[in-house]
């Protein structure tokens, strides 16, 4: 795609510091660095969001993600690792070339603050609209 960062990335017109390669998807170090090796993985092929990507594409790429996963958790000595994929602006999507971020775990307190809310939803009103035609 022609004003895509990424895209541009993927073709060697902007520098990154790339972690992994391959014919499918390119893997490098986000320059925000939440925590000390925050990774983007993205597909080679341009694709707006997970949203928008056919299965096979989206199985593709991760089906990448535990081996690029795990060479950061070893190598950077991390004690975990949080997978995050955005989609849309409303959910924190600010590049819009499907991307997950791996984000190396170190500490509770080392950056990165995700949190869950609990809500009283009635769970089966929730799952029968999920599940309307």
């Amino acid at each position: 795609m022609e004003n895509c960062i990424f895209c541009k990335i993927i073709a060697g017109e902007i520098p990154s510091t790339k972690v992994y390669e391959d014919d499918d998807v390119l893997a490098f170090l986000d320059l925000t660095q939440t925590t000390k090796g925050h990774t983007l993985v993205v597909p080679k092929q341009h694709s707006r969001n997970l949203l928008a990507m056919a299965p096979d594409e989206a199985a593709l790429l991760f089906s990448k993600i535990p081996q690029i996963a795990n060479k950061i958790v070893k190598n950077m000595d991390a004690k975990g690792m949080n997978v995050l994929q955005n989609n849309e602006e409303i959910a924190g999507q600010s590049v819009f070339h499907t991307h997950v971020h791996l984000i190396p775990r170190y500490a509770e307190n080392d950056g990165f603050v995700g949190k869950f809310t609990e809500h009283d939803y009635d769970l089966q009103a929730v799952a029968d609209q999920i599940n309307q035609k």
